[in-house]
């Protein structure tokens, strides 16, 4: 068995057809998009998309942990009033979560854009929580991660960045064709209701015989009885089934 390329198992980026595309472009023109299954062949997806979210979640990791690294210098784990570091407000405890989802972030970006992506944006959303939440306790003895007024606008920023930086090729209303995030929805090659067997094949035929007669009024008693008895039913395999349910009853000479 062929084993799975780091594309293929992380469904995300697929530099390979890109570098194809890339090349037809070259020679005749702008490459088309395949539709995903059309060809058996994997669609043409744009690469910006995964290089900014992976990118931009290693670069938010490196300054986090930057920040962070403060909690060596000997700042004061639990105190409602922080020492400056890199222009912000710290003491231990803000410095150590700041090195955990900075580790995160760069966990993220290493397994993938998809993945990175997703942290992104629950990260965005805990950072505006905690901007609103630590404004409230400014100057109060619950202020435990020792925020001052430069620590929520910081919380702001970096959580509004962490949301366009997740969203960013991901959600929208209109995804391009060549967005990695693009998901045709396949449709099926047989529906589910299609008569499978003689029987229900020739059940099929009378029913729509049977239903002509009726509309246009040369039925016999018996068609009129078996579409009355259909009518009291709605989906295609139920109708078939009230039709062979004559049949059964009938006996062989049906």
């Amino acid at each position: 068995m062929k084993p799975l390329s780091y594309v293929e198992h992380h469904g995300d980026c697929r530099p390979q057809d890109n570098a194809r595309g890339h090349a037809r472009a070259t020679r005749h023109g702008p490459a088309p998009v395949r539709p995903s299954g059309a060809t058996g062949e994997r669609p043409i997806v744009d690469e910006r998309v995964c290089t900014v979210q992976r990118l931009g979640a290693m670069l938010v990791g490196l300054t986090l942990l930057a920040f962070g690294l403060g909690f060596t210098t000997g700042v004061p784990f639990l105190t409602t009033r922080g020492e400056p570091v890199l222009g912000l407000s710290s003491n231990g405890l803000l410095s150590a979560l700041s090195v955990v989802v900075a580790t995160v972030l760069i966990g993220a970006a290493l397994r993938g854009p998809r993945v990175a992506s997703t942290v992104m944006i629950v990260l965005g959303v805990l950072f505006l929580l905690s901007a609103l939440g630590n404004l409230a306790l400014l100057r109060t003895s619950f202020n435990l991660l020792a925020f001052q007024f430069s620590n929520v606008l910081f919380s702001v920023v970096v959580g509004l960045l962490f949301l366009l930086l997740g969203a960013y090729g991901r959600i929208s209303g209109n995804l391009p064709a060549d967005s990695p995030y693009a998901h045709p929805h396949p449709e099926p090659s047989e529906p589910p209701d299609l008569p499978t067997t003689p029987e229900e094949v020739a059940a099929e035929a009378a029913m729509r015989e049977a239903e002509i007669a009726v509309v246009e009024h040369r039925a016999t008693e018996d068609q009129r009885r078996r579409v009355q008895a259909m009518a009291r039913v709605h989906s295609r395999p139920d109708r078939r089934r009230v039709w062979m349910g004559f049949n059964r009853a009938a006996g062989p000479l049906a």
